[in-house]
């Protein structure tokens, strides 16, 4: 019989680890798909259906993630010598070096040529250059090559079970696998890194992953011993080949989109692969809305949004079709109150007592609400810190893809703090933490804002408690309150807007203030009320006091996922504007955009001032009418409008859905209602153009001084509404 059928193919010995490599990355797979669904519980429903769906479209996401991470294993093993040849090994070495750095060299020239990109951009095109470098150095089955493949073996296997670990972590606070969060905070490694080693047992979880690795090595070794008996280059090129071609044809073919052929967003996300969807997020972190979304024609989109944003204040100042900038006109005279806004990490509407909660975790803000105007369907732009901060400074809905915090040019826009600025005020934003993460300082000074973090802490204040996120919140309102106490002795009026971290994980607290448990979300919520309450006590011995508007919002929900890709009940956040010498008690029980809190603030002290906001004052429009809201995804932006949900997708897809307020599920509507449709798409697609044609910009002719409206004959402060007051009845009570 001839030696070729009777001999192992060299080929197949050759390439025997990748096939290893492939078997344990399915099998990880595998389990963290399992052990994901167990956690999730009732939110996949015992449907065998369901079950088919997740493994079946899983496993093919697993093969397609399994080619893009098997590149390493398949460059090793197709550069790595056979045999020593006829030139020494260095010798061999210093040549293939040469041709690496050649070919390297050429495509960030070609980078450079073709899109400008400089080395700070291109820096990674140099990774592959450095991993292959080495790998000429040493034949594949000498006893150099075989240590090599098996500790390379090990790191492989080790970063599988590192990410299935994270895979793990990551849904349990985001109840999803990896996405545009994971790669945002992958940015800011010092606070993620930090919050993972004070939230885990990170030095233990990684003793136990090397040990599992180790021991599957050692019971495996024998499927990846590094045997050889003659491949050719060229035989192992056509492989290599064949490889290239199947990850540019998964790359061209497949996208993370088409997992989600499910009415249920648990089942479409564990029919993914962590990996693929990481780096799928990746790619999209910057969309284009008119390559990616369901556009109108310009001129219809902002005929559209003018439209909207026409109320009885507010007159536009100019009849071009795409200047949305308006006069808002106020009865006089206008009140310079200070204000104090708080957004609070992660406060969802859920904890209230308001909202139905009885597990007593906000008893002082409850209590806050009833002495104060209350909005009760209130709700957020998106599920990030920096989408709430967005709508709070420059009132405009969600774009999609990365928040306008973190996007290049977004210098000079038109912003709450220049409009206070401009009416005489000091504005500053006050963090607990370093304000570079979430690229939050250089936003907030390049807009009007001064940036105060926690390294304004002067060294002679107490710190009672801090974490890697920050120091906790009563000692940010003490710094708040020095920065207060700073602008008032000048005499002048302040706006602070105040961003909290303690309720965010790792929920560390100082102790002895609340009966909450440390490190656990509920003992946090009870902290962050404990520490707003110690704030308004302390803030009543102040002399302004009484002049000091108080608005206490949250940046977003503490959840996000829900069976529904926009459950509307984990945007659900609390409103209070608390000034008891200024406004009396009110529930107003008005569906409103977090984008709409400045421009209502500015009603309520009769603020005259040109506008480019895209929210508006509630207070100025009759009960039901245009009230929305905007909750959206990175991907996904919602419009919610009455009882229907408007879902724009990429791909130019247009959902309609009837949701559930009090779960968040939805159900599809029988008919479209297309108004709704364009009112969605107009708002979007506006609010992109305009911050990416330079309109979003503050103008100098906004500071134009506005006329206000005649004083009314009475100015009584608001008047009480009870709080089982229906939503005509209390939202029809007149403001000052």
């Amino acid at each position: 019989m001839s030696r070729s059928f009777t001999s192992p193919n060299p080929l197949r010995q050759r390439f025997r680890p990748l096939v290893w490599l492939g078997v344990c990355f399915l099998v990880i797979s595998f389990l963290t798909r399992l052990v994901l669904l167990i956690k999730t519980g009732s939110g996949v429903p015992a449907n065998p259906l369901y079950w088919l769906y997740i493994f079946g479209v899983g496993l093919g996401y697993d093969l397609i993630a399994f080619v893009y991470f098997a590149w390493p294993m398949v460059l090793f093993l197709w550069l790595v010598p056979t045999k020593p040849g006829r030139l020494p090994g260095w010798l061999r070495w210093l040549a293939v070096a040469v041709v690496l750095c050649a070919i390297c060299g050429a495509v960030l020239l070609a980078l450079h040529v073709a899109y400008h990109a400089t080395l700070k951009v291109t820096w990674p095109v140099l990774i592959p250059l450095l991993f292959m470098l080495p790998l000429t150095a040493f034949t594949y089955t000498s006893r150099t090559g075989r240590v090599v493949l098996y500790g390379f073996c090990t790191l492989l296997m080790f970063g599988l079970l590192f990410i299935a670990a994270s895979e793990w972590t990551f849904w349990n606070e985001f109840s999803a696998r990896f996405n545009f969060i994971a790669v945002d905070y992958l940015v800011y490694t010092r606070e993620v890194v930090g919050n993972i080693e004070e939230s885990y047992p990170v030095g233990l979880w990684l003793t136990i992953i090397g040990l599992i690795a180790l021991t599957v090595m050692f019971l495996s070794r024998r499927s990846v011993r590094a045997q050889d008996d003659g491949s050719t280059f060229a035989g192992r090129t056509g492989i290599v080949l064949g490889w290239l071609v199947a990850t540019v044809a998964t790359a061209y073919f497949v996208n993370a989109n088409m997992r989600n052929q499910t009415a249920n967003r648990y089942v479409n996300d564990l029919g993914g692969n962590g990996i693929y969807q990481f780096f799928a997020a990746f790619r999209a972190d910057q969309l284009n809305f008119d390559q990616f979304y369901k556009t109108l024609p310009d001129d219809q989109a902002y005929a559209t949004v003018r439209k909207m944003l026409k109320t009885p204040d507010a007159t536009y100042v100019s009849n071009d079709p795409h200047n949305l900038t308006r006069a808002i006109r106020n009865p006089g005279p206008e009140k310079h109150l200070n204000v104090v806004l708080i957004s609070v990490e992660s406060l969802s509407g859920q904890y209230l007592a308001h909202f139905g909660s009885t597990k007593h975790l906000t008893p002082h803000l409850d209590k806050l609400a009833d002495q104060s105007i209350f909005f009760t369907r209130m709700y957020a732009n998106g599920t990030r810190t920096v989408r709430g901060l967005e709508a709070l400074s420059l009132s405009v809905p969600p774009t999609p893809g990365d928040s306008l915090i973190k996007q290049k040019h977004n210098q000079g826009l038109f912003s709450l703090a220049d409009i206070f600025n401009q009416h005489g005020y000091e504005s500053e934003f006050v963090y607990g933490g370093y304000g570079e993460f979430d690229n939050m300082n250089p936003f907030f000074a390049a807009n009007g804002y001064r940036a105060v973090d926690r390294r304004d802490i002067p060294s002679s204040m107490k710190i009672h408690s801090e974490n890697v996120w920050g120091v906790s919140d009563e000692d940010l309102f003490s710094l708040a309150m020095l920065q207060m106490d700073k602008i008032h002795a000048k005499g002048k009026p302040f706006f602070l807007h105040i961003m909290t971290t303690s309720n965010h994980r790792p929920y560390t607290f100082p102790t002895g203030r609340v009966k909450g448990k440390q490190k656990t979300r509920f003992g946090a919520i009870r902290y962050t009320d404990w520490a707003i309450n110690d704030f308004i006590q302390r803030m009543r011995k102040k002399p302004y006091f009484d002049n000091t508007v108080f608005v206490i919002t949250a940046d977003h929900c503490a959840h996000s996922a829900g069976s529904a890709e926009i459950p509307v009940n984990h945007y659900h956040i609390p409103l209070i504007i608390y000034a008891p010498a200024q406004f009396k008690p009110q529930v107003v029980n008005r569906m409103m955009a977090q984008m709409d809190i400045p421009p209502t603030l500015l009603g309520l002290l009769h603020f005259s001032y040109r506008s480019r906001f895209f929210g508006y004052d509630v207070f100025k429009l009759a009960p039901g009418e245009r009230e929305r809201a905007f909750p959206s995804t990175y991907q996904r932006l919602g419009y919610l409008k009455g009882d229907m949900l408007t879902i724009l997708s990429p791909r130019r897809e247009v959902e309609q859905v009837t949701p559930n307020f009090a779960n968040g599920d939805v159900t599809p509507v029988k008919s479209v209602d297309t108004q709704e449709v364009d009112e969605a798409i107009a708002s979007y697609q506006v609010a992109y153009d305009t911050f990416h044609n330079g309109q979003m910009k503050w103008r100098a002719s906004d500071a134009t001084p506005v006329a206000p409206l005649p004083a009314p004959a009475s100015s009584a402060a608001i008047p009480a509404a009870s709080s089982s007051a229906s939503p005509a009845t209390a939202a029809s009570v007149s403001v000052p």
